[in-house]
């Protein structure tokens, strides 16, 4: 008997793509390896916000704040505090999941528009909190705070007074990321962001995989099909909702880091409300609730219009559109997720006794 794993058409597909992918920046210049730098970013928030749109089945459209919450995190503390860029990463990430515990948890038991609306004036709201320089009142307060304990001497506690977002002119002088001391420039050397970004990827792809098979994933997908019903057989859906946002608000927040750290400068018109809305398109139209959709959406949405520039300026119109008669035509997405397949157990009839 041969005991050999056979693959699926599927599998075979997924993993020449994958090694197409790895292999190309060889025969890439360095505009094309940055467009695809660009769109493996945009997948991994992409596979982020899908964990709270595709598992969780909550429209939500204001992902961009979680991002936006990791990236000034990152500038920050490596411009005003000299942290390491990679180091603020687990900080960028879990500032975000905290931001989205205190957002989210009023507004989780709203479904549907409701919730979307909400949603997008979260993004607004921290966009604008960031042009008015929240976090230089915050770090003002919080030193006044430090002058009534006594402790105003610290060397630290003029690096928080002075802590600030830029306002509306952003933060200049973001650090490249650096492993073991080799520094990782994406605006210099792509090839090498490229790498430290798929490999940023392929832990997002792996994490999510097992997420969506485990015991937490399955109840996600049975709260997505009906939450009344998932109610009923036990299942606490406010928590698994609200858990839902705050990982995949962490994701994002992580994301940020890559961000910053990519570009070197970052300002409050990276993260407008237009991001939201690219991010919700590639979930929808590739596929929500599965991850190579959601790469595919991905690959359409950020890839394509690097391609036609001619028709750059046309791209939300057409985007638009396309995703109105994806939204009739075919709601599940281009690649949609196979339903699941539970073995069916023959019973012997010799077993069965009346």
């Amino acid at each position: 008997m041969n005991d050999a794993p056979r693959f699926s058409q599927r599998q075979i597909i997924y993993a020449v793509v994958a090694v197409v992918w790895i292999v190309s920046p060889l025969f890439l210049d360095n505009y094309q390896t940055d467009v695809l730098n660009t769109v493996g970013l945009y997948a991994i928030l992409a596979l982020s916000l899908n964990v709270i749109l595709g598992y969780g089945g909550m429209f939500h459209m204001g992902h961009a704040a979680f991002y936006a919450i990791g990236a000034y995190t990152t500038a920050i503390l490596s411009t005003q505090f000299g942290v390491p860029t990679m180091w603020t990463m687990p900080i960028a990430g879990i500032l975000a999941g905290v931001f989205a515990l205190i957002v989210a948890r009023p507004i989780i038991h709203l479904r549907g528009d409701y919730l979307l609306i909400v949603t997008i004036g979260m993004v607004e709201i921290v966009r604008i909190a960031i042009i008015n320089d929240a976090v230089s009142s915050a770090a003002k307060f919080l030193n006044k705070g430090f002058m009534l304990l006594g402790i105003q001497d610290w060397a630290l506690c003029e690096k928080i007074a002075n802590a600030s977002t830029g306002g509306p002119n952003g933060i200049f002088g973001v650090a490249a990321p650096s492993i073991f001391g080799f520094e990782i420039n994406g605006i210099v050397n792509t090839t090498h962001y490229f790498f430290l970004i798929t490999a940023f990827l392929a832990a997002t792809i792996l994490l999510f995989f097992l997420l969506e098979r485990s015991r937490y994933g399955r109840a996600l997908r049975y709260l997505c099909s009906d939450e009344i019903a998932a109610e009923g057989s036990g299942v606490n859906t406010s928590g698994y909702k609200l858990s839902a946002f705050v990982i995949g608000a962490f994701w994002a927040g992580m994301a940020g880091t890559l961000f910053a750290g990519k570009i070197t400068f970052i300002s409050p018109t990276s993260f407008t409300f237009a991001e939201s809305v690219t991010l919700f398109m590639i979930v929808i139209l590739g596929g929500s609730g599965y991850i190579p959709g959601v790469i595919l959406g991905a690959l359409l949405v950020v890839g394509l219009p690097e391609i036609f520039q001619d028709f750059q300026k046309w791209r939300m119109l057409v985007f638009g559109i396309v995703l109105v008669i994806m939204m009739v035509l075919r709601p599940q997405g281009i690649m949609p997720p196979k339903p699941p397949k539970y073995p069916i157990h023959k019973v012997d009839e010799r077993e069965v006794t009346l």
